[in-house]
């Protein structure tokens, strides 16, 4: 099974590149969009971004609250593969939760989603429908530049410093492969979510471009190899 996922990821690295490239062109829609650079939700995000690296870096790690979501993460996408969830333990050195069965998206998924984010999002969403912050949705901005500052900074120092026993049972290149991808499709469906200068659409034709590049530049440069290996060898036979 391991030799299967290695293959995978192997496979899916054209992908991650396809999914870089996407990504930056929305990022480069979003940030040319007309008023982008007035916009008061994109600075809430990139302040709600930075404040977060400026407390990580000078006050000290809420790891609780990283184990916490970690878990939680665990355990909701636990629940939406239809497992059973109980036993769920936080401490500030790790934390456990059992769940019925696993898999790949089970395992990983702390790593690739934004818990925190996604939770302000959902609050916030619950809020608007109750009352009327539409003139306050600068504040959902900047608790989700927040929430994601906090998710990419906690990851990287996890998998950098700490063997992860999730990474380890799905094979370090298919979970670099997974983690590295999702988190940018993710990253691109948000902005297709919340910002008007991307559609669904629009992401969608421009993936399917990009991965349409990405293969075909690896399947030309794969077929070029194998004919340089095929005359190397007939060099060889020759001699």
């Amino acid at each position: 099974m391991r030799w299967i996922k290695l293959l995978l990821g192997v496979l899916l690295l054209p992908a991650c590149a396809a999914l870089t490239m996407t990504a930056w062109r929305m990022a480069l829609r979003l940030s040319f969009a007309p008023h982008a650079t007035s916009s008061p939700a994109l600075w809430a995000f990139v302040g709600g971004y930075v404040l977060w690296l400026v407390v990580f870096a000078c006050l000290p790690k809420p790891m609780r609250t990283y184990v916490l979501g970690h878990e939680l993460t665990h355990a909701l996408w636990a629940l939406m593969m239809g497992a059973r969830v109980s036993g769920l333990s936080v401490k500030k050195t790790g934390g456990q939760v059992r769940t019925s069965k696993t898999n790949w998206f089970i395992a990983l998924a702390p790593y690739f989603f934004p818990f925190y984010a996604m939770l302000f999002l959902i609050v916030f969403l619950i809020a608007c429908a109750i009352w009327n912050l539409a003139p306050y949705l600068w504040v959902l901005f900047f608790l989700i530049g927040l929430g994601w500052s906090f998710h990419v900074t906690f990851t990287l120092m996890m998998l950098l410093t700490v063997k992860q026993p999730d990474v380890q049972s799905q094979g370090a290149v298919f979970s670099a492969v997974v983690i590295y991808g999702m988190n940018l499709l993710i990253m691109a469906l948000m902005m297709a979510a919340l910002s008007h200068a991307v559609s669904f659409g629009l992401l969608a034709r421009t993936l399917g471009a990009d991965l349409g590049t990405a293969y075909g530049w690896t399947l030309d440069k794969l077929a070029a190899l194998w004919h340089d290996a095929l005359a190397f060898v007939r060099r060889i036979e020759q001699h």
